[in-house]
């Protein structure tokens, strides 16, 4: 009847095993559908998202459990939909039909071309800071960089030392005690605290580089990686602790060595007594007693427990060995190789 309640259990035998979803009927609908009078709406037990279809309610649940059974047969990438992996798939082929009015620049998904236009063909820039080089395209932004001059810094953590300029700043820096990372990469597990950053890694899906160092083969995704990258050529280490006399070649290494000094360490592990300013670093720290390996090579049997290390391990399987030894003929595909070859050297 139309007035009938019930609810259901889906399962579905298929080899991509999708979720068990419990569903409830809040009504009949009718409908046509090969001569069936009557047609169930089916709703989602974690939320308020509803639907007539039981494939789309599957799909749709799989947001919650994390499940991606989708696997990319090329690379690491999984994802929890078909149409996901179909668009992925273009990035190991040739088919790039998303073509720049401005350049030469082709993209297998149109997300990738926004990003592209955003980060390389931005609109002018005509407000101009008068203390050093900052541009922006609108004078509400320039007015809040003109702050980090003044040193006007009302907006205070109640958790440390922090200070911001701006409410949004602080948002942010609060992440770092919570480990809230609220933007989400859909092409991959990459989680953010800040858009900015989920918009500079989504660069990374489309393989697009512009930035290339003249000292090496190094591309980068911005100008700001490139700059950095080009300080393990110089050397230069240009931002200093104000506590003591450590210096770093970036500023997220120098924030993270501040937090030695504040003593912030909010995030303690359950097995030990380690503790950690950083939600992330305490779930990295926790898989040394679980020894979960999440992250394998497409490559070989190479597993290891964080991302970082996989990165590093990749560029063994490439011929690419941009650092080369100044005394002989040694190169390598990691800087720190180098470094520990160049001790051979310093001991004789």
């Amino acid at each position: 009847t139309t007035d009938a309640t019930c609810s259901l259990t889906l399962t579905d035998s298929s080899n991509d095993e999708p979720p068990t979803a419990i569903l409830s009927d809040s009504g009949v609908r009718k409908h046509n559908n090969r001569g069936s009078s009557d047609k169930y709406i089916l709703h989602c037990s974690e939320c308020d998202y509803n639907t007539d279809n039981k494939w789309h309610l599957i799909n749709h649940v799989r947001t919650h459990t994390g499940e991606k059974p989708f696997k990319c047969s090329k690379c690491i990438y999984k994802t929890a939909f078909m149409s996901a992996l179909k668009r992925h798939m273009r990035t190991h082929m040739s088919d790039k039909p998303f073509e720049c009015s401005q350049c030469n620049y082709k993209a297998a998904q149109i997300s990738y071309l926004k990003l592209h236009i955003q980060s390389t063909h931005a609109g002018d820039k005509p407000f101009e800071c008068s203390e050093c080089n900052y541009k922006s395209a609108q004078m509400s932004t320039l007015k809040f960089h003109l702050k980090t001059h003044t040193g006007d810094k009302p907006f205070q953590c109640a958790e440390c030392n922090y200070k911001s300029t701006t409410k949004s700043n602080l948002t942010i820096h609060r992440r770092t005690h919570t480990g809230d990372k609220p933007f989400h990469c859909s092409e991959c597990d990459y989680k953010s605290a800040t858009p900015t950053t989920l918009k500079t890694h989504m660069l990374k899906h489309t393989g697009y580089k512009p930035f290339q160092c003249s000292d090496c083969s190094y591309k980068a995704i911005t100008v700001s990686h490139l700059k950095n990258h080009m300080r393990t050529h110089t050397g230069e280490k240009p931002f200093q602790c104000s506590e003591c006399d450590y210096k770093s070649a970036t500023t997220t290494t120098l924030k993270t060595h501040m937090l030695t000094h504040t003593g912030d360490k909010r995030f303690e592990c359950s097995k030990c007594i380690y503790k950690t300013a950083f939600m992330s670093e305490l779930k990295k720290h926790m898989r040394t007693h679980t020894g979960d390996k999440p992250f394998e090579c497409s490559q070989c049997n190479y597993k290891t427990a964080v991302m970082s290390n996989l990165k590093r391990h990749m560029q063994t399987h490439t011929s690419d060995k941009p650092f080369e030894c100044s005394q002989c003929n040694y190169k390598t595909a990691m800087v720190i190789n180098l470094k520990r070859h160049m001790q051979n050297h310093s001991d004789h």
